[in-house]
């Protein structure tokens, strides 16, 4: 019986999902604001912060009517919801029984709740997401996928809340640890010959051009998904010329499982505008205008169990100016740049972008992956993972080189060879940080 009402909710919000993101722009801002106003007024009744926000403030929830209104609440501060969660709680009867969540790396992971039947209907939502996916692999409702990557408890969680709250048919689907040994991960991909291949962003890139530079014969998958990590676009364009496949992505967190999602044409990320508000912000804390990054804040506008409300997520991004030729009218995110990063505070008072660090090693082909963490003003550890041994002291000679014209010729560099970079990071959290000040206090935001 718990598995056929499960199914019903997912069939109640199922109906039209795939045509939604087509209808006219005033069709869609207006679905938004209607969820705008209910979850407003639902935080005001049921969640301690936003209860106690309005009325101090002296706002009245009628008076959030839509998007510009929502904009012009206070932006939350991370770290005070993280010490404290339970304000974000909902105390009503749709509250209870939740799924508790956890998100972040750095310091105390944020709890974060969502109600049941905001989790079911997430299935749903999903259909936005599917149908390009289904699209480019031909057509077929059940495509096969290999997932490459951890499976954190977030996953297990809600997987098996899935599981035994509704009785749906089950994708098909393999998975493998990041920390397979390469060769085995090339037999998995031979053997399972995934439609689509699943992987984070920066383990796609070195696993890819380790295939290219050791002539590695693999199937070609039709989808290859980046998630978690960004994968620049000049790194897309090139899988897709040496592969043959097509580079997608989806834009979700813990904090909103629906945020964006590439289409057929991959000209950046669809938003659920109906289901999660988002805002880019510039430095002047003002709308960034189009094309210009910022930060990036959104509303859930779903789940009742946490309510986050202008929460900056502290991602950079772009809202594009652009609208997508494949004819969905949801706005278009251009591009997600990933957790803001480390700035690294040079010994002449100047700071260096990550990307410049970035440009050192983007055309050094036996580079597969690096770090370089920041010690001290001028003392940094370079570590690199190279196609071969041999490979690593031509890499590592000119790398020193380069980033001595970025850190200074009196910077003093320690270089190692590994066989893999961010593994520890990647088992807690699927992060993997490639640019990293040690130095407290003294960084910095940048894409």
């Amino acid at each position: 019986m718990r598995r056929l009402a499960g199914n019903l909710v997912v069939a109640a919000h199922l109906r039209g999902q795939k045509r939604l993101p087509f209808l006219p722009p005033a069709r869609i801002a207006a679905q938004r604001d209607a969820r705008i106003r209910r979850i407003v007024a639902y935080a005001a009744r049921t969640v301690p912060y936003y209860r106690d926000l309005f009325a101090q403030e002296r706002i009245s929830p009628r008076e959030i009517r839509g998007a510009k209104d929502l904009d012009a609440l206070p932006l939350l501060d991370p770290a005070m919801v993280r010490a404290n969660p339970g304000l974000f709680h909902s105390k009503s009867h749709r509250a209870r029984r939740s799924l508790t969540l956890t998100s972040g790396s750095i310091g105390r992971p944020l709890e974060l709740r969502h109600d049941r039947r905001s989790l079911l209907a997430n299935i749903a939502f999903g259909e936005r997401e599917r149908a390009p996916v289904i699209e480019l692999c031909g057509g077929s409702f059940r495509p096969r996928e290999l997932h490459i990557g951890y499976e954190t408890s977030n996953f297990r969680k809600v997987l098996d809340f899935y599981r035994a709250n509704t009785r749906l048919p089950t994708p098909r689907r393999d998975s493998l640890s990041m920390v397979t040994p390469f060769e085995e991960i090339v037999t998995a991909i031979n053997t399972v010959r995934p439609d689509v291949l699943t992987a984070y962003g920066g383990f796609l890139d070195m696993f890819f051009r380790t295939v290219v530079a050791r002539g590695a014969d693999i199937h070609a998958p039709k989808v290859v998904m980046y998630v978690g990590e960004p994968l620049p676009a000049e790194r897309r364009e090139w899988i897709e010329r040496e592969l043959g496949a097509r580079v997608m992505s989806r834009y979700c967190a813990v904090e909103s499982f629906k945020i964006g999602y590439f289409c057929e044409q991959r000209t950046g990320f669809h938003l659920h505008d109906d289901l999660c508000h988002l805002r880019i912000l510039g430095e002047d804390g003002r709308d960034a205008a189009p094309d210009r990054p910022g930060e990036v804040v959104i509303s859930n506008l779903v789940n009742h169990a946490t309510v986050l409300l202008n929460y900056p997520m502290g991602d950079v991004a772009a809202l594009s100016s652009q609208s997508c030729p494949c004819g969905r009218q949801h706005r278009l995110l251009s591009e997600v740049h990933g957790r803001v990063e480390d700035m690294l505070p040079l010994a002449n008072g100047e700071h260096l972008h990550p990307r410049a660090v970035w440009s050192v090693f983007k055309d050094d082909r036996r580079v597969l992956q690096y770090q370089l963490i920041q010690h001290g003003l001028s003392r940094f550890e370079l570590k690199l993972v190279t196609v071969d041994e041999r490979a690593f002291p031509l890499s590592r000679d000119r790398a020193i080189r380069e980033l001595r014209r970025l850190l200074g010729v009196d910077a003093k560099i320690e270089a190692t060879h590994h066989r893999q970079l961010g593994r520890a990071e990647r088992e807690s959290t699927g992060k993997f940080r490639a640019v990293e000040s040690r130095l407290r206090a003294v960084t910095a935001r940048g894409p």
